[in-house]
């Protein structure tokens, strides 16, 4: 599922190669593909004619903001989502589930092999986290100047959760999935299953550094790519190659050489050293 790093290497991929660009039609092929409006005409017909000033991003959600007849294209990859800026006479994709169609014969594609990724119109005269529910459980964005140590330790110092699950809840911090979660874990040197509430003011302010540091070098190399993750232009993320402990279950630890392991926590699975972290 791609998460924040990849949301964010997709939402700078089409601020270089979609901005100011006018929408002149499109085609639904999966009518669940697009959960608002109610019906794909009526979302074409009300897409056509705008023009895109920015894509911005919440959490894991791509808005981007339109003129002059819509206010804002929400986007949510969910599982196996992928937004590419292809040339129409391209082969189309069985998975392709919604076009949209520019001048030039560009033409934007969302793939999604799963269909549990969504698209949403919001008009002028709407709100957009009425239309976009998600958007208004979510968390302050770790990359912000929000998320600072007084916030994480408000979020964590009374919960018996453990932290690894904690760090999975959008309304604890935004963004974050499994991936993340497991490096900015093995980097703060806490182990997935540590109770929130006995965490030390340090290890929380660790924890923080360690969460925006892992953030910021996977952004750097364009994402994680173990499956079906790739940028606009089709390009596989690089940062699976350097990951510290995520997919590496009985691989030596990067740092004392110890094997990597791994274990069920809330349904997911939680990569850890057990020597590097405590």
């Amino acid at each position: 599922m791609p998460e924040l790093p990849e949301v964010e290497t997709v939402r700078r991929g089409l601020n270089d190669l979609t901005l100011n660009q006018e929408i002149i039609g499109g085609e639904v092929l999966l009518e669940r593909a697009v959960a608002e409006p109610a019906s794909a005409t009526e979302f074409l017909q009300e897409i056509k004619g705008n023009v895109i000033n920015l894509w911005h991003r919440r959490g894991k959600y791509l808005i981007a903001q339109l003129s002059p007849h819509c206010s804002w294209l929400g986007v949510h990859l969910r599982m196996t989502g992928q937004l590419l800026w292809l040339h129409q006479d391209e082969k189309l994709h069985k998975h392709t589930r919604v076009r949209l169609f520019f001048h030039g014969d560009w033409e934007l594609r969302f793939v999604d092999q799963r269909t549990f990724g969504r698209m949403w119109l919001v008009n002028p005269s709407a709100d957009m986290e009425n239309v976009i529910t998600g958007l208004a459980k979510l968390a302050v964005d770790p990359l912000s100047d929000e998320f600072t140590v007084e916030y994480l330790i408000n979020k964590l110092n009374s919960s018996y959760r453990p932290i690894k699950s904690a760090l999975l809840d959008q309304s604890t911090v935004s963004g974050l999935g499994n991936i993340y979660a497991d490096e900015a874990l093995f980097l703060g040197k806490i182990l997935p299953y540590t109770k929130c509430i006995d965490l030390q003011r340090s290890q929380i302010a660790d924890l923080r550094e360690a969460i925006i540091r892992v953030l910021g070098t996977s952004i750097a190399f364009g994402g994680t790519t173990f499956s079906n993750f790739l940028n606009v232009q089709g390009v596989n993320g690089k940062y699976s190659d350097m990951a510290w402990v995520y997919n590496r279950t009985g691989e030596p630890c990067r740092v004392c050489s110890h094997s990597i392991q791994r274990i069920k926590l809330g349904g997911r699975s939680s990569h850890f050293c057990r020597q590097c972290q405590n």
